[in-house]
């Protein structure tokens, strides 16, 4: 990756954890849980509202942490709202392979594009934990609404 690519990428992530989108608490939540990252500090709760036709109809998030963990659940919400629960499964899925430094060519084009400013995390993997710690989050709020502590979760 180049220098300016890379700059490119830090300044989306800088802008994200500066300027979350979907930030804040939600009172009519179906689904809510809270994630913690005992490595670091990060923590997030990830509120949902699911729509009569499964889709996600309203989310999002509050926490505190590095600006990788604020950046990815600021980019997370963003990107899941109106999506059924089959296209976030697959959307999650593919962001894990990416963080990871894994194959993630089943990440739609569209997405992986807006994605590939994590894809570098893969080289620091102490901080993978942080990238994907909304995403156990939101995968949790969805399945139970239980609270999330990202020790050994990758």
């Amino acid at each position: 990756m180049d220098n300016a690519l890379r700059e490119l990428y830090q300044e989306v992530i800088l802008d994200h954890s500066r300027h979350p989108r979907h930030y804040g608490s939600m009172e009519n939540a179906s689904h809510t849980a809270e994630g913690y990252n005992p490595l670091c500090g990060d923590k997030v709760t990830v509120y949902l509202q699911l729509g009569d036709d499964g889709r996600v109809a309203e989310i999002k998030f509050e926490g505190k942490g590095c600006a990788i963990s604020q950046a990815s659940a600021s980019m997370m919400v963003d990107m899941l709202k109106g999506r059924t629960a089959a296209e976030a499964d697959r959307l999650m899925q593919g962001f894990l392979h990416l963080v990871k430094g894994e194959d993630a060519s089943d990440l739609p084009e569209d997405d992986r594009e807006r994605l590939d400013v994590m894809g570098g995390i893969s080289a620091f993997p102490m901080r993978v934990k942080c990238a994907t710690l909304a995403w156990h989050t939101y995968k949790n709020a969805v399945e139970e609404g239980k609270t999330v502590v990202e020790e050994g979760a990758t």
